[in-house]
């Protein structure tokens, strides 16, 4: 079974705000809420890069853990998603998410939280695929029709990647070697620190 997954190759990314874009427009998602965003590090800076983060989706999902209610589930293909009927909007998996991924709709006065909202990997939510009542609470179910989602689908560089998490690991490991870089690729010094130089020797050979 596919395991779905983002991977996004800053060397790639031109800050074009597309995907951001798309997302919004594909699921309507509500003003103040951003279930996709860019994010710049060393902006005007030598060195200046810029990643597309959204929910990563992730193995051991933080908010999966802290959520009060459980309201979080996950798919066979390991698509982290949550049930808007049972979310109190109580906040703990905003604070546990590392990519601030869980979006909160102000619901009223004095900061008062809706239900929680965040990427949904295009897959839709608990109610029956591609109804009515599952696009207005999640957004349009791609998945279910066979397609990307639609992030990744629009950008125009190709720099974020979707899918089964083997395959587009081999892209980018792919991509890392026809540039020739390994340990240099930015980022991957700091992430993997003790497999730098086995890094560097996979690329030479």
């Amino acid at each position: 079974m596919a395991r779905m997954k983002f991977i996004c190759d800053a060397e790639r990314c031109i800050e074009c705000n597309g995907c951001v874009t798309a997302c919004k427009n594909e699921h309507e998602v509500p003003w103040g809420v951003n279930r996709r965003r860019l994010v710049t590090v060393n902006d005007g800076k030598p060195g200046e890069r810029s990643i597309s983060v959204a929910c990563m989706h992730c193995n051991d999902a933080p908010c999966m853990a802290v959520c009060p209610v459980d309201c979080f589930y996950k798919t066979e293909e390991g698509v982290v998603l949550h049930d808007k009927d049972l979310c109190i909007g109580c906040g703990y998996c905003f604070y546990a998410c590392p990519f601030g991924a869980p979006q909160f709709p102000q619901a009223g006065a004095f900061g008062l939280r809706g239900k929680m909202d965040k990427c949904t990997f295009c897959a839709g939510g608990p109610e029956e695929n591609s109804t009515e009542a599952e696009f207005k609470k999640y957004g349009r179910n791609r998945l279910a029709e066979g397609k990307l989602p639609a992030c990744a689908e629009m950008c125009s560089t190709k720099a974020l990647l979707a899918g089964d998490g083997n395959v587009i690991a081999s892209i980018y490991k792919q991509r890392a070697k026809t540039r020739k870089k390994g340990p240099e690729v930015w980022g991957w010094a700091m992430a993997y620190k003790e497999d730098a130089n086995i890094a560097a020797q996979e690329v030479k050979s």
